[in-house]
């Protein structure tokens, strides 16, 4: 077992969440009990996770998507409401950790993605640096855009949604996991030949066409299933907690 708060200074030395500036609150957003003994880990603080928390006898949760963000109106009715009863009643604290856990070096979302694809990165791009760029392992295994969608589909388990124009070869690929559309014209200047994140909207179908560059549509979700896990999981193994990353299935 472990303090909560001795925890959540491990967590913000580990992430470094002053360096980001992010849409919404880094760190303990619940607070729960004082001791932690078992952390649940999971893309986003749904009910259905917190539900799943509370039947694993979890003391904490820790995610990528947490109840606050700068967009709401700060009324606590509807579904935050219900969240909230539900960790508030279970004594539950909720961490989480939104653009500092995709620019972890290692153990973020973006780093293992990288791992999960077998792409070696070899630099950073974009605003904050959080998008990643490098090669596939080993160097030219994909010898088009289709070959990779398809490789990418294979690790997923999930449909991509693809679009290239011309029969370029795969030598760099750039990704940003998540809703990371807005950082393709930055990794088309990086020398991407393909560039792998979760959404697409309606200009990078064109971008991709015109440039000759691959955009790789993923799923947000399916691309951001790996960080709190290998964070939660570094974490609970310095203190000898208990951890169980619970994977709430969601399309998009």
């Amino acid at each position: 077992m472990t303090d909560r708060t001795q925890l959540l200074q491990t967590f913000d030395t580990l992430l470094q969440p002053e360096r980001f500036r992010d849409y919404g609150p880094n760190g303990l957003q619940v607070e729960g009990c004082a001791t932690v003994r078992k952390i649940v880990s999971g893309v986003s603080a749904s009910r259905a996770l917190i539900e799943a928390a509370i039947a694993a006898q979890a003391d904490a949760v820790f995610v990528h998507h947490g109840l606050f963000w700068r967009s709401q109106d700060g009324r606590v009715t509807g579904w935050l409401k219900q969240r909230l009863a539900l960790l508030l009643a279970h004594d539950i604290s909720l961490f989480a950790y939104h653009l500092p856990l995709d620019a972890h070096p290692e153990l973020g979302n973006n780093a293992q993605l990288g791992l999960k694809l077998g792409l070696t990165a070899t630099g950073r791009f974009g605003e904050q640096d959080l998008g990643f760029i490098g090669e596939p392992e080993p160097a030219n295994a994909f010898g088009s855009a289709e070959l990779l969608a398809r490789h990418v589909e294979r690790c997923l388990n999930r449909r991509v949604e693809w679009v290239a124009a011309g029969v370029k070869p795969i030598c760099k690929v750039a990704w940003c996991s998540g809703g990371g559309q807005s950082y393709f014209e930055a990794a088309i200047t990086a020398g991407a030949d393909a560039f792998i994140t979760g959404e697409i909207s309606e200009p990078q179908a064109h971008y991709a066409r015109e440039l000759g560059v691959a955009y790789l549509a993923c799923g947000h979700h399916a691309t951001e299933r790996y960080g709190a896990s290998a964070v939660a999981a570094h974490v609970s193994a310095q203190f000898g907690l208990a951890h169980e990353f619970i994977d709430i299935d969601n399309p998009a």
